[in-house]
């Protein structure tokens, strides 16, 4: 059975996603809420809730195939002022690969690495972060490369994120899982555009790693939507009006073209702020009904907390999205325990990994580099 070390672990949806059939030996968060769901949904034996910076390698136990990490990424996206891995919560990558170091030096590190962060990490201060992630894990002594993986393939959410997959030197790299030139499914523009900018030693360990396209996602927005949610109630007619009332006139002919359309319609709505025809900032209610949620976020204001809007005819409702409807998005199963507190689960929910992008990693990409490498050390021995 394949084993890993789960950093910035949050709920433990990277542990869902890769399965039963894989065995964590150690779990870290510094948040203890997310712990307790952790230990809700996990137990607490392979858990230490606390600070990466403080962890010891004798609290980590035995030898692993694989970290992952999807380590804050507040610093790297907009809502947190771009400060990148300097950053007081983006920041702490940096403890957390002294540690993966000192693994090292007591030939402990894993073979495998999984990094996972917003895309704003491969432009965040012109690439250098993206460059400094890439020195680190080549100074390590990893191969890697980089995928971008929107979890609206798997999952109706739209949720694109980075990953960075790393290899130790020492081990063979089956044909089928690389190739010699970007894809640009995986590695889009800005994914190539970051490449460009790294140090000749980076690009020397660099892979393109090479995926297959999934299955078409059968999955609706409006199939994971709740008559009924626990959590959370619909709003008065006086509410649905009133952010009705906050559209311009291209959001407000979006549910007009939902209500001509004849059937149940489920759509995202998110509050911003935008500059309105006289330069003054004002609060606005963007729609979307493409059957596609929008990015979930953690709750730290109210526009982060996405909103439904329900067309069924001439009834047009709305309502906070309900924490279950949230796990939902995420590929999460009905069985997963939730916090009872509603801004607990949305955020726990909101700063995890999609469980079913995890799965397809693990499938096409690390699953078969272990297996082919322990094939190739069973007929050397």
């Amino acid at each position: 059975m394949p084993t890993f070390y789960e950093f910035f672990a949050g709920g433990g949806m990277a542990r869902a996603g890769l399965g039963s059939h894989w065995e964590c030996l150690f779990a870290n968060d510094f948040d203890s809420k997310k712990g307790d769901s952790y230990a809700a949904n996990w137990g607490r034996d392979r858990l230490k809730v606390g600070d990466v910076g403080l962890l010891k390698t004798s609290e980590i136990p035995g030898i692993a195939d694989l970290v992952w990490g999807s380590f804050p990424c507040q610093d790297l996206s907009l809502a947190g002022g771009y400060a990148g891995l300097k950053g007081a919560r983006s920041g702490t990558f940096w403890p957390f690969w002294r540690l993966m170091r000192a693994l090292s030096r007591e030939h402990r590190i894993p073979r495998m690495i999984v990094l996972e962060n917003v895309c704003g990490a491969l432009s965040s201060h012109g690439g250098k972060d993206f460059a400094a992630i890439g020195r680190a894990l080549s100074d390590g002594g990893y191969r890697f490369g980089a995928l971008v993986i929107d979890a609206v393939r798997f999952v109706p959410q739209s949720r694109p994120r980075l990953f960075f997959v790393g290899v130790q030197r020492d081990q063979a790299l089956p044909s089928a899982l690389t190739r010699s030139y970007p894809d640009k499914v995986w590695q889009p523009p800005n994914l190539v555009g970051a490449y460009n900018k790294l140090s000749h030693q980076s690009k020397d360990a660099w892979i393109w790693w090479d995926l297959p396209c999934p299955t078409t996602r059968m999955s609706r927005f409006v199939d994971l939507v709740e008559d009924e949610p626990t959590g959370v109630a619909w709003h008065s007619d006086v509410e649905s009006s009133r952010l009705l009332s906050m559209m311009t006139p291209l959001n407000f002919q979006k549910v007009e073209k939902a209500i001509r359309c004849g059937r149940r319609v489920v759509g995202g709505l998110y509050r911003r702020t935008r500059l309105n025809e006289k330069g003054v900032r004002v609060q606005r209610a963007e729609v979307r009904f493409d059957d596609i949620a929008g990015c979930l976020r953690t709750p730290s204001g109210g526009s982060s907390r996405q909103t439904l809007l329900a067309v069924d005819g001439e009834s047009v409702r709305s309502r906070l999205l309900s924490p279950r409807e949230a796990a939902r998005l995420m590929g999460l199963p009905e069985s997963y325990k939730l916090p009872e507190n509603y801004n607990d689960a949305y955020h726990l929910i909101g700063d995890g990994v999609a469980v079913p992008v995890v799965r397809f990693l693990a499938s096409h990409l690390l699953e078969p580099q272990m297996e082919a490498q322990r094939n190739r050390e069973h007929v050397a021995a």
